[in-house]
């Protein structure tokens, strides 16, 4: 299938012209709309929740933002779906193409979704009060970014989840830090003062990833024998340099900001202007080479069901060696999981330069955690679940019931809760402040009841694989990437509630806990009965249309998921149950010890201790009735 790239190179000057102007504007005005609601909820001070003058002032640049936006992403429409018909702008607005284009073609549903949602942005930014609100917006914005992304790298092509994990990572970090240079350069003098620590500290992360992400996204889509020569390579080679001058303006602020060099403040702010200037020009590079088709590398030319349809060649059959040695790198999840990582030693960091200790078993069972998601997400056992379904599940349990024991052991919360900095000001709320918000808001609440929790938990597996959903989410990369997501964070939800360290909205007694996990059981056990008793395949034909040599008794491999389902369910839980008595023994001991305690403390004041109290209100009771009956 001819990608739009390559059409856009054979369509005619204006045509290209539009669509990289439309881009160019889209993708200026998301990152200043993102810049604005980063700056409201981020960089600038807030009132105990609420937004702050300053903060409100931004409300209009970014609803204008928003808008232009959606004029942008409007233009980016009509000139693609022209380049398609190969027609004018003016016969793409016939209403029916238009309509074919949004809902039938991926590429328009994708770039659509974008549109409505800058759209809702627009409309909504106006109203916002409160620094949480900012955030959902903010959430919304990338949201809106990233959608299009979804479908810019072909599967057929290759290492499909680096090269659009890789660009979604680096389309995030340039729009923090493109986005936050923007709103910086249009504070006033005192808020870019106040603004401009907190922005640095966010564009150095933002740098790393852009140049990672760069050059993993260069790797997954370039023939290195042949694209040097080509004009995609020079603008490649156009960035880099522009990225290497940004860099060294970055260094500069630091420089500054540390007080190693001296810099007056206007002429820090014209260093600013030409900063945003040039990033201007690189992202109007970025969408001219969007529009181009890459050298492709060679492997992508190879004719392989598994290629074209799960954007991986069909792998050997599974063995012990191969399972621990090949890897498929998902960017996007490395990316994240990266970045937990990084934002966890830190914090330990943190803690023991104040001569705090934290618990190494802690450390331990967030790096295995850690360690369990990307081997389901991008080693070997991710590699053989886009071709089995019996490794899928193996892959869905080891991230749905194996995983999230050892994140919610580390204990991330508690250790943000004491290392996350405090608000500028007595009335900020600041970070700390916001999540601690978050623990005790009211969806934070629902979700931690222990009914709902199993409900997401357990309920999901009969949503997902007794409809034809499983079937529809195998075929797309971001269908493989919304259930990854969803059987991470639903077992984090249900073992939080269950064994986890950290703060908790609502305390569960443990008896309720024990009941919740004999309920699990019960529900997973019928739920892999299901799978090993059906006498029909549950993937609408994904697994028939690769083609796999060594998988062809699907309805066995489906039954050998079933089986894993059963054994791999049962396990944690019944882990999750031993440790949940050991809390109940050490908490029952604990407040035996405050009981012990309390009584010598009173017997040393010479007062009865809370044993005795009680017989003596109920003797005064009886007492009381003796002397009303009389």
């Amino acid at each position: 299938m001819t990608s739009l790239a390559a059409e856009l190179n054979s369509a005619g000057p204006l045509i290209v012209s539009l669509t990289t102007a439309g881009k160019f504007i889209s993708l200026v005005a998301s990152f200043a709309t993102i810049g604005f609601l980063l700056a409201m909820a981020f960089f600038l001070l807030d009132d105990a929740g609420k937004l702050s003058k300053s903060a409100k002032a931004l409300r209009k640049a970014a609803a204008a933002a928003a808008l232009l936006w959606v004029l942008g992403q409007g233009l980016n429409i009509l000139a693609t779906l022209a380049n398609i018909l190969g027609t004018s702008i003016t016969d793409a607005l016939d209403p029916n193409s238009l309509r074919s284009f949004i809902s039938q073609i991926e590429l328009g549903r994708y770039m659509f979704v974008q549109f409505s949602l800058a759209l809702i942005i627009s409309l909504i930014v106006l109203r916002i009060r409160t620094v949480a609100a900012a955030n959902a917006l903010l959430l919304l914005s990338f949201i809106a970014v990233i959608a299009p992304i979804f479908s810019s790298h072909s599967a057929s092509s290759g290492s499909h989840a680096l090269a659009i994990g890789s660009l979604i990572v680096h389309v995030v970090a340039l729009t923090f830090w493109v986005g936050g240079l923007i709103a910086i350069a249009t504070l006033s003098a005192a808020d870019r003062a106040l603004a401009l620590p907190r922005f640095s500290a966010l564009a150095l992360w933002s740098v790393i990833a852009v140049v990672a992400s760069g050059v993993a996204n260069a790797w997954a889509r370039l023939n290195f024998q042949s694209a040097w020569s080509s004009d995609y390579a020079r603008l490649v080679i156009l960035k880099v340099v522009i990225t290497s001058v940004l860099i060294y303006f970055g260094f500069i602020n630091r420089r500054y900001l540390s007080g190693k060099w001296q810099i007056s403040l206007p002429n820090l702010s014209r260093l600013i202007f030409v900063e945003v200037m040039i990033m201007l020009g690189a992202v109007l590079a970025g969408s001219r080479l969007s529009n181009m088709e890459p050298p492709l590398r060679e492997e992508s030319a190879i004719l392989d069901p598994g290629l074209a349809i799960a954007g991986i060649a069909t792998p050997p059959p599974p063995n012990l060696w191969r399972l621990i040695s090949l890897y498929d790198p998902d960017a996007l999840m490395i990316g994240v999981l990266v970045a937990a990582v990084a934002l966890y030693i830190r914090g330990v960091i943190i803690l023991s330069r104040r001569g705090d200790k934290w618990p190494v078993g802690r450390t331990v069972a967030f790096a295995i955690g850690i360690s369990f998601i990307d081997y389901a997400t991008s080693g070997g056992l991710a590699v053989y679940a886009k071709f089995s379904f019996e490794y899928h599940m193996i892959a869905h349990m080891a991230l749905g019931m194996i995983a999230p024991i050892g994140i919610v052991l580390g204990a991330p919360i508690t250790l943000a809760l004491r290392t996350l900095p405090q608000g500028r000001t007595q009335e900020e709320r600041g970070v700390r402040g916001t999540l601690i918000a978050l623990l005790h808001s009211k969806p934070a609440g629902i979700f931690t009841n222990p009914i709902i929790a199993l409900a997401i938990f357990d309920g999901s597996l009969f949503a997902l694989y007794m409809t034809p959903l499983f079937g529809d989410m195998m075929q797309s990369h971001i269908g493989h990437l919304f259930m990854n997501v969803h059987f991470l964070l639903a077992g984090i939800l249900f073992f939080h509630v269950i064994i986890g360290i950290d703060p908790n909205p609502r305390k569960v007694p443990h008896i309720v806990r024990i009941v919740i996990l004999l309920a699990a059981m019960s529900i997973h056990a019928f739920f892999a009965v299901a799978l090993l008793s059906g006498s029909t395949l549950i993937d609408q034909g994904y697994f028939a249309s690769l083609q796999t040599p060594w998988n062809l008794d699907l309805l066995a491999d489906q039954r050998a998921g079933g089986s894993i389902a059963w054994a791999m369910g049962e396990i944690p839980i019944l882990l999750a149950l031993i440790a949940t008595f050991i809390q109940w023994m050490r908490e029952d001991k604990k407040e035996t010890k405050r009981i012990d305690r309390n009584e010598a403390r009173l017997a040393a004041l010479g007062e009865p201790d809370e044993l005795a109290q009680y017989n003596a209100y109920l003797t005064s009771l009886a007492a009381k009735d003796a002397e009303e009956k009389k």
